[in-house]
């Protein structure tokens, strides 16, 4: 008899989940649009500089321009609250006049005349094509002197002009930087753009790096050589955009920690326009990690070429009241809780056109095997997800095959679940960035689910041995603190409250994409 009162509880609470509406014009309203924007008056001079308008009249042409490019988009921006899709926030506001800005810079901007710049002027006395027929050019200097000018040095090329800075967005979770962004993003005009959260751009400088090393030639007895693929791989960047934007710009790895400099300074002088998001202000990231004052001058790289703005208004809107899309998050301990996962994996399954079996994933030559899915839903267990040494690229691969995973038996994640509670930060923030639909059976309340106690981890005394450090280093180092993790387990929290929304789930429907 229970089993017919579960499926029909069921049938009651995906009532929604199962529609094939989308959400209605009056309620949301498209955060883009098509548009033209502002650009900054040294690139106006300088695209301009072929026209046969007056500097006056081009100055005062590109200031009109600014001035309708910012009003256009905040004017957008106003429209969404008007229509009820943003609440009102004066900060978001005033970061969305500056992006502006940028926008319509990036709309005519190109980063090629850094990648190839025009070669320098030669001096006219070494270069013999050049010089009268009447000059020798093995008589002295001295007596050349009478030939006037034609001798003198042409004068070198201006240099181009700086490249428009980006910004760098901080804040606390839940603050709309995304959202931000995004709409930045989507308005400009710029076929050479990029957006990407951050794990999955440093997952593909670390894969071609791995690349240009294993085509270099072997290496010979007694032979020795050193390669630094770090600024190939940055110019290949540079060359395929001009425009970068990251979401969740963070620094946990001491493998990207020693290379960010070297990467973004190319970046930068190469014309690479970067746009951020992150919960750290730049002098945070990577606090406290191994080996940081090598870090260090990266934060200064990144303030130098980036605009820092704090967007924190204290609300997190991401938990403000949202209708929610079913009940999506399970206790252990609450009765039926399984039956109930059990009986909404059936009927999400009967909507696929599929069998519900095992499914191997490869990822950078591994093979990952998830035992039970059916089509684009995965049914899964915590420790098969983060129990086992997976990685961002692990979860990406899963993010472009599902559009819903069933998460069950997750723990609550103390101090000494340390590994476990980084990957499943990493697998929320691929899921959430992909906008993967998750359903959850956890041992405690998602406010409640990290608890920072727990007792010390013989894995942490062996590698403070090992590293040669002292005690005082698992008190100070992120490593062994787990504050790196405590920290972004916050933006996880909020992240997962979003993803049990109505809205967040129509939305991660890819049967209409």
């Amino acid at each position: 008899m229970a089993a017919p009162s579960v499926t029909a509880a069921v049938r009651c609470s995906i009532k929604f989940l199962l529609k094939d509406t989308v959400l209605s014009s009056n309620r949301v309203c498209r955060l883009s649009a098509s548009y033209t924007g502002k650009g900054y008056t040294d690139w106006r001079t300088c695209s301009s500089s072929c026209s046969s308008e007056s500097p006056a009249a081009a100055a005062a042409a590109a200031a009109a321009a600014d001035i309708r490019a910012t009003s256009e988009t905040v004017e957008h921006y106003d429209r969404l609250v008007q229509c009820g899709s943003l609440r009102a926030d004066a900060q978001q506001r005033d970061v969305v006049q500056q992006l502006a800005q940028l926008q319509n810079t990036l709309k005519t901007y190109s980063n090629s005349m850094y990648l190839n710049p025009p070669p320098p002027r030669q001096h006219s006395g070494d270069d013999h094509t050049q010089l009268p027929k009447d000059k020798d050019p093995h008589i002295t200097s001295d007596e050349n002197k009478g030939g006037g000018s034609a001798a003198q040095e042409e004068p070198a090329p201006p240099p181009p002009p700086p490249p428009p800075k980006g910004f760098y967005i901080y804040g606390d979770v839940g603050t709309g930087k995304t959202m931000l962004m995004d709409m930045f993003y989507s308005r400009v005009q710029n076929a050479h753009k990029k957006r990407v959260h951050f794990n999955g751009f440093m997952l593909d400088i670390h894969k071609r790096i791995h690349r240009r090393k294993q085509s270099l030639p072997k290496r010979r007895l007694g032979k020795m050589f050193t390669y630094d693929p770090i600024s190939p791989v940055a110019m290949e960047i540079s060359n395929e955009t001009c425009l970068l934007c990251f979401d969740e710009f963070q620094v946990t790895d001491i493998a990207d920690a020693m290379i960010l400099k070297q990467l973004f300074e190319t970046l930068f002088k190469t014309g690479v326009v970067v746009v951020a998001t992150s919960n750290r202000p730049p002098d945070d990231l990577y606090k406290n990690g191994l080996q940081r004052d090598t870090f260090l001058p990266f934060i200064d790289v990144l303030k130098e070429h980036c605009h820092t703005i704090c967007l924190d208004s204290g609300i997190d809107y991401r938990r403000l009241d949202k209708a929610a899309a079913g009940k999506l998050y399970y206790l252990t301990g609450e009765p039926g809780g399984e039956a109930f996962m059990d009986a909404l994996f059936e009927e999400l399954a009967v909507r696929q056109k599929s069998v519900t079996g095992p499914r191997v994933l490869t990822v950078l030559g591994r093979d990952v095997t998830l035992e039970k899915t059916c089509g684009s839903i995965a049914d899964c267990t915590f420790d098969e997800l983060c129990g086992k040494p997976l990685g961002a690229s692990d979860y990406l691969e899963m993010a472009r095959l599902f559009d819903t995973v069933f998460i069950r038996h997750v723990p609550m994640l103390t101090l000494t679940l340390k590994d476990q509670a980084r990957r499943f930060t990493t697998l929320i923030d691929n899921f959430y960035d992909n906008k993967v639909r998750v359903v959850l059976l956890a041992a405690a309340p998602l406010d409640r689910l990290f608890v920072h106690t727990g007792g010390e981890d013989e894995r942490d005394r062996q590698l403070l041995d090992d590293l040669g450090l002292s005690g005082e280093a698992a008190e100070r180092l992120t490593l062994f603190t787990a504050e790196e993790e405590i920290f972004a387990f916050q933006r996880t929290v909020s992240r997962l409250t979003e993803m049990q929304t109505e809205s967040y789930w129509l939305e991660g429907d890819r049967r209409n994409t």
